[in-house]
């Protein structure tokens, strides 16, 4: 019932659990596919039945002898939905390394691409932001894969019900005072419930012209990548951005275009037909690496990176 099965047996997974609706069925769906797992939650402390959500995700994770990582946080109330994520991610990256999952599975289903497109169209977003959620993105510790992208909510409800699988009802998800509620609540949902078969079919024709506009660029060293600076070259930018773990701001994309730091991380140089993206390292170079960097045409705010892992000119 699931996709993506060839690369998930490729390497080592971590399954981002809440054990609502989606990732529940998920969960299951992967041992109905014996592809092996773990599981991350992240309890936020922001309802009661958080615990109750965190003490069952355990006993599942036992019951199949899976090992389940739990992170508890308390946020403040600002900006809470972009912190929430800030803190997921660096969960799942700290769990990465430390034990070498290679990806991490997220049970985002077509509702949430509808939801996102939505969301992205109202924003005045172009066609590779409005379909941004792929089924295998890589990023740079761990390759994102998303299994469901292809099934309705209402189909793993059914899932569910079918077998009489318990999961967890999140109510903040039925609040609309954040802006995604919202999109879901009143558009997304009532269009997929009469037209989820349309959507599906413009998805795949979505995808397949998504793919002949994909920016060029190439990975040159783990940290350093070169984009071809022509039409299409802001969405490649922020595609390397996102693998090397910062996600521009609107304002930043609309700068992203000429020498810049992004968010005090991340070096954009360009020259006639290049632009090259590293880390962001102010270091002390010798004149020497300098007129070689000069004579290749690299741009000065990427060559103290350079620099600084010896890169051969």
């Amino acid at each position: 019932m699931i996709i993506c099965e060839d690369e998930l047996r490729s390497g080592r997974n971590l399954l981002a659990f809440s054990h609502g609706v989606d990732s529940t069925a998920l969960f299951y769906m992967l041992l109905d596919c014996d592809i092996a797992f773990d599981v991350a939650i992240v309890d936020y402390n922001v309802r009661k039945q958080s615990k109750d959500e965190v003490s069952s995700a355990k006993a599942l994770c036992e019951k199949f002898n899976k090992s389940c990582h739990v992170k508890s946080v308390v946020l403040d109330g600002r900006n809470f939905e972009a912190n929430a994520r800030d803190v997921r991610y660096e969960f799942f990256k700290q769990l990465c390394f430390e034990y070498k999952y290679t990806h991490v599975i997220f049970a985002h289903q077509l509702n949430d691409r509808l939801e996102w497109l939505f969301m992205q169209l109202a924003r005045g977003a172009g066609l590779s932001e409005m379909i941004g959620m792929q089924m295998i993105e890589k990023r740079k510790y761990f390759t994102i894969v998303r299994p469901l992208l292809s099934l309705s909510k209402d189909e793993i409800l059914t899932y569910l019900q079918e077998r009489k699988i318990k999961y967890f009802l999140d109510e903040s998800n039925e609040s609309a005072k954040f802006t995604r509620n919202k999109f879901r609540l009143d558009f997304a949902t009532p269009f997929l419930a009469e037209f989820s078969k349309g959507v599906k079919k413009s998805f795949e024709f979505l995808q397949k012209d998504k793919e002949l506009l994909m920016p060029k660029f190439h990975c040159v060293t783990h940290d350093f990548y070169i984009v071809q600076n022509d039409t299409n070259a802001m969405r490649g930018v922020d595609k390397v951005c996102k693998i090397l773990g910062v996600v521009m701001s609107e304002a930043q994309k609309s700068t992203c275009l000429s020498n810049c730091v992004i968010g005090g991380k991340i070096a954009i140089g360009l020259n006639a037909d290049k632009i090259y993206i590293t880390p962001y390292v102010k270091t002390a170079m010798s004149k020497k690496f300098k007129e070689k960097c000069r004579l290749a045409k690299i741009p000065a705010l990427n060559r103290g990176y350079l620099f600084s892992i010896n890169y051969a000119i």
